[in-house]
């Protein structure tokens, strides 16, 4: 009978095994069916993070869309891989891709609920899970997650897998990687971490959220406690080491992050010009080594771009905009408050504030609420018990805003009630600010004989210190500047704008196209001379009328200051700016040379050959106006400047370079009698203003109808500097909002900071040129008199007579 039930116990046994197995081999054959290819993690490239550096090498910004910085084992410190091994997968070089052992004590201790919860995900499957599946939790994907990290096991190397998954890793607050981890939370490389900052990292891939060491650091503690007891369970750290990584301090706080700060209007340039570059078909039409393309190129491929940036002009050009911007809209007069909060809301504001004396350090600005006006100024509260006073003598500038009233003539305030109403909401600044942050009202000035201004000082503000306060507003009023380097074709600077930000990433420099007014000029003298005509010929500021065929409406001419002049030479014309006297000069040499020579300097579009565009009715860029100019300090030949100069792919191999694309625009001898004749507009002309520079330098200023762009451009023979300044809808500025008046303080500034990096140079002589003397200079010597340009017959008199009108009229030459 015994044999008997032994017997049927075998056969059931046996039954049960083959079933079991023929279970296994179905639900395997059900799992593995649609399994991903195992070679798409050998092929894996992580997104990562395109680096962009500066002319110096510093890095101007990063952009990505996962931060990630690939590190190699080798360069982690070897605690780091052995905290995430405890914390996440204490066997992983003894299991093969599923660690039976670990699934059973995590789900004993589950059950149990005696220990913190634990996971049975090795390291592999955890990365099989985030590179080849969804999300989706189901046994089906449970199946396949083990099948595959399997196969993983199989098919890379335990240091492979390892150096993907601490490179995968999300690890909180935008890093992934244990490299952007270690920036983000202790402002260091990851080879730099010590013992217990490692373990921070290890503590959070299973809850980064819960354990964010910023908003939550008991979690992260308590989290860290518990990776380290973790290592010294499995024999990874020592006792001794234990208790020192325990008792270190953790600070946390991030590695500075230079994107979108100094030069963020020169990063999204460059941002621009790569995802436009690296256009599929622009990629293989060079044969550029890469397989990813546009956006997913720039913000996916780790690329190291270098530009032509240079920081000391960029953080210049910024400040130097920023502060004229604001004196212009100074000049404008007072808009009013951001907001008249009421009730319950002015109590929320002082409720909510964070004021603290140092938020008024580097020329801060902070909003204020007005709680009392008199005559002579108004008390303001700050917050946290902190006020202010803001004095009438720092409101001279608060006009009622008038663009028919020049700022001179506007009434002075007096009276500090007609700026200011109790519940006022405003912007304000210490009195005498010191920094470079923001522009300010009143500076410190402390050694002005006249009206000494004391620099504010922080730590002397109590809560019962009244803090001297000035009045600020936003500028709605807007520029830009655009700096070319001669000797290398850089841009060296761009600023776009008052401030950049989500709302207002406009380039103003390099995508505005507007009205340069007399700027445009010199296009005109330069297209000139190659007819004869020379700095003294005689030329016509008298007035004329220039009828249109099919309007049928006249149009006179006329001069910025009313007034005309009458004879007077090209090198006064053009100093003075005379409206008319270019006008009739274009109407002499014919407006297609005009325009042909305007092409010449790269001012490109369809522009229409009529007496208006003479005076720069025809629209460009600031950086593109720059470009034009830059054949004149360039003995002719035009410069496209370059902003990226190299690219190398995320293994720092080359992969594209780039040069300014530098191609002769008129003769030498042409662009040096144009800087002769530019030197005279700074000299003694509507530029005079730059010769605080103390430069050889040749300048135009320029202003379009009712005031509505103001331009200077200046060079030297080794910069090109392009300011506009003007109201985005194109409304007038106001009355006396001249080039010289708005845009050449911009101009001025700017120089002032990056003149010493470059010589005292003057404009060569190249040969060809002969002077009035009637001496021939081949030795790069100045002759004596005006320079004129060999071989073509000088004209003295342009001949424009008053019957001028009658003549267009017969030529059919309309404006």
């Amino acid at each position: 009978m015994f044999r008997r039930i032994f017997v049927y116990c075998l056969i059931a046994g046996t039954t049960l095994g083959i079933a079991g197995a023929g279970a296994a081999l179905a639900l395997y054959l059900w799992a593995a069916h649609d399994l991903v290819s195992i070679t798409r993690v050998g092929d894996y490239r992580p997104a990562q993070v395109t680096t962009v550096y500066a002319r110096d090498k510093s890095i101007m910004g990063y952009l990505f869309r996962e931060k990630r910085f690939p590190v190699n084992l080798e360069a982690m410190p070897p605690h780091l891989p052995k905290a995430f091994l405890a914390a996440e997968d204490a066997r992983f070089f003894e299991h093969v891709g599923v660690d039976l052992q670990a699934i059973l004590r995590a789900f004993i201790n589950n059950m149990l609920e005696n220990e913190r919860l634990q996971g049975g995900s090795t390291i592999t499957q955890q990365l099989v899970k985030r590179l080849l599946l969804t999300p989706e939790k189901s046994f089906e994907r449970k199946i396949k997650e083990a099948l595959l990290a399997y196969r993983l096991e199989d098919y890379l190397t335990k240091e492979q897998i390892l150096y993907l998954y601490l490179n995968h890793i999300y690890l909180g607050n935008s890093s992934y990687g244990v490299e952007a981890a270690a920036r983000t939370y202790f402002a260091k490389h990851v080879g730099e971490l010590t013992l217990a900052e490692s373990a921070v990292l290890a503590g959070l891939p299973k809850a980064p959220s819960t354990n964010n060491p910023y908003t939550k650091p008991e979690n992260t503690r308590e989290r860290q406690l518990w990776v380290l007891n973790r290592m010294r369970q499995v024999g990874f750290i020592t006792d001794a080491e234990y208790d020192a990584a325990a008792a270190q301090p953790l600070a946390y706080k991030p590695m500075p992050d230079p994107s979108w700060t100094v030069g963020s209007w020169y990063l999204e340039e460059v941002r621009r010009q790569l995802i436009a570059f690296f256009d599929e078909a622009n990629v293989r039409r060079l044969g550029i080594a890469l397989d990813v393309y546009g956006e997913e190129a720039v913000y996916e491929g780790g690329l190291h771009v270098y530009t032509a940036m240079d920081p000391a002009h960029q953080r210049a050009a910024e400040q130097a905009l920023r502060a004229g911007l604001h004196e212009a809209d100074h000049r404008r007069g007072w808009r009013g408050p951001l907001e008249q909060p009421q009730g319950a809301e002015r109590d929320k504001f002082l409720k909510n504030s964070a004021f603290t004396p140092a938020a008024l350090d580097n020329s801060g600005w902070v909003k204020a609420l007005v709680t009392a006006v008199g005559k002579n100024g108004a008390e303001v509260a700050l917050g946290n018990g902190y006020r202010g006073y803001i004095s009438v003598r720092t409101m001279g500038w608060c006009r009622t805003p008038n663009p028919r009233i020049a700022a001179a003539g506007a009434a002075k305030i007096q009276d500090a009630a007609r700026v200011l109403n109790p519940g006022d909401l405003v912007f304000v600044s210490a009195y005498g600010a010191t920094g470079t942050a923001n522009p300010v009202t009143e500076p410190a000035d402390p050694d002005n004989r006249k009206n000494p201004v004391p620099a504010y000082v922080p730590g002397d503000i109590s809560p019962d210190t009244v803090i001297p306060l000035c009045l600020e507003q936003v500028p709605d009023l807007q520029g830009a500047l655009a700096s070319i380097e001669v000797d290398t074709g850089d841009l060296v600077a761009v600023a776009g704008g008052y401030h950049f930000s989500p709302e207002s990433q406009f380039n103003r420099a390099t995508q505005a196209h507007r009205q340069p007014g007399s700027s445009f000029k010199p296009i005109v003298y330069s297209a000139a001379l190659d007819q004869g005509f020379t700095p003294g010929t005689i030329v016509y500021d008298t007035p004329f009328v220039l009828p249109d065929r099919y309007t049928k409406r006249i149009w006179t001419p006329g001069n910025a200051d009313g007034k005309f002049l009458g004879p007077i030479p090209v090198s006064r014309a053009i100093a003075a700016s005379r409206n008319v006297s270019t006008v009739r000069v274009a109407q002499q040499i014919g407006m297609e040379a005009v325009v042909q020579r305007a092409r010449d300097l790269g001012i490109q579009g369809d522009i229409p050959a009529v007496l208006a565009v003479s005076l720069g009715s025809y629209e460009a860029t600031p950086q593109t106006m720059a470009e034009a100019y830059s054949a004149f300090a360039n003995a002719g030949k035009r410069i496209k400047p370059r902003i990226i100069t190299a690219v190398e792919n995320c293994w720092r191999e080359p992969l594209v370079t780039f040069e300014a694309d530098v191609r002769e625009a008129v003769t030498p001898q042409n662009a040096y009698v144009m800087d002769y004749l530019l030197k005279g507009v700074i000299t003694g002309g509507t530029g005079s203003a730059a010769r605080v520079l103390g430069r050889p330098m040749g300048g135009k200023t320029g202003t379009s109808n009712d005031e509505r762009d103001a331009w200077f451009i200046g060079f030297t023979p080794h910069l090109v500097t392009s300011v506009w300044i003007g109201y985005d809808n194109n409304m007038p500025m106001g009355r006396s909002e001249y080039g010289g008046k708005a845009a050449l303080p911009v101009f001025i500034k700017y120089r002032r900071e990056v003149e010493a990096f470059y010589p005292p140079d003057d404009f060569p002589v190249p040969p060809g040129i002969v002077w009035s003397s009637g001496r021939e200079e081949a030795d790069g010597q100045k002759g004596v008199g005006f320079p004129m340009i060999s071989g073509i017959p000088p004209r003295y008199d342009s001949a424009g007579g008053d019957d001028l009108g009658e003549q267009l009229m017969k030529e059919e030459m309309f404006f």
